[in-house]
């Protein structure tokens, strides 16, 4: 099992019009929500943070960073006033603080969207180079990437700059399309990390636990169950009797609602008495990176300042040719 967090707060919204106000304004209580829920329920995960927010301040301007025309304008205009939107190192330092033994990753620094043609590769170095320069200053390495709106791009600078995993999107569509897809289809939700060209380890997205919201499903619950917790059930059933990974995604952002925390609540709840009865195991995404390097016959594999697997031996996956 697998777990991420795409922990971005306004950032994950900054560049969009018009603003879904509810989830902006929901990004701090769903974050500490969520780290109550997993220290509850003993479940480690990976929080990809977006870079910014481990900021004490800022001018707003960051006059040597390479990003396009009008890219931090509502940082510097509409959200001058809204430090609760741009910064959050309590929330970090809460992550790092917590029993769990969560793993800390990028979500870059601005929340720059790597696939999209503006998002050259000076930018996209530019939110790397930043975010490792935080992460050091906290004392941590970045080993994991979650790109932002799962828009995959630039894998070569990630490489670069010493990330070793990153989320791969999802062969299964999210919403309604995937619900039926898993539900008729009964197809499994089971991924398998693998190392890609670049010698970086992808580990797939299986669920985004958010992806059927919306009258749909207030109109399953009230005949049915939450769709996306029997879904979750089921992929966590396949992960505890099956070979492969199941990785949930969500933001924090998206409990808005106390039924999102029961959602989120079930899941975990479910995911610990599944543990508790087989030999099933939670591992953050670096972990599963450093199980798929061992396992492509990678010696040596090295440690960070935390403990935690480097991107080096991914690199050295690269070097030998997928394990050969």
């Amino acid at each position: 099992m697998v777990i991420s967090l795409d922990a971005e707060l306004g950032w994950g919204f900054h560049d969009l019009e018009p603003l879904p106000t509810a989830r902006v304004e929901a990004g701090r209580r769903g974050w500490e929500t969520m780290l109550e829920l997993c220290e509850e329920y003993e479940v480690p995960a990976t929080w990809a943070v977006v870079g910014h927010l481990m900021l004490e301040s800022c001018d707003g301007v960051h006059a040597d960073h390479p990003a396009p025309e009008g890219w931090f304008d509502r940082e510097r205009g509409a959200w001058r006033d809204r430090e609760d939107l741009r910064y959050c190192p309590e929330l970090v330092r809460a992550i790092l603080e917590s029993d769990v033994d969560h793993e800390l990753a990028s979500h870059s620094f601005s929340h720059a969207l790597f696939g999209r043609p503006e998002t050259d590769r000076e930018f996209a170095a530019a939110e790397l180079e930043r975010s490792v320069e935080l992460a050091g200053e906290w004392g941590q390495t970045v080993d994991s990437f979650i790109y932002p709106r799962n828009d995959v791009g630039h894998r070569d600078v990630l490489a670069e700059y010493g990330v070793g995993a990153y989320r791969g999107r999802s062969p299964t569509p999210d919403g309604i399309r995937g619900l039926l897809d898993s539900t008729v289809r009964a197809r499994s939700m089971l991924v398998e990390p693998r190392v890609d060209e670049h010698g970086l380890v992808n580990v797939p997205a299986s669920l985004f636990l958010f992806g059927f919201e919306g009258p749909a499903r207030t109109v399953a619950e009230s005949v049915w169950n939450d769709p996306m917790v029997v879904l979750a059930r089921r992929g966590i059933d396949d992960a505890a009797d099956g070979d492969g990974v199941f990785h949930m995604w969500l933001h924090p952002n998206n409990l808005t609602l106390e039924r999102d925390d029961e959602r989120m609540r079930t899941i975990l709840s479910y995911l610990a008495r599944r543990r508790a009865e087989t030999d099933l195991t939670v591992e953050t995404m670096v972990d599963a990176a450093r199980r798929v390097a061992v396992l492509e016959g990678v010696d040596g594999t090295a440690t960070g300042v935390d403990g935690r697997a480097t991107a080096n031996p991914h690199r050295r996956v690269a070097e030998l040719g997928d394990g050969d």
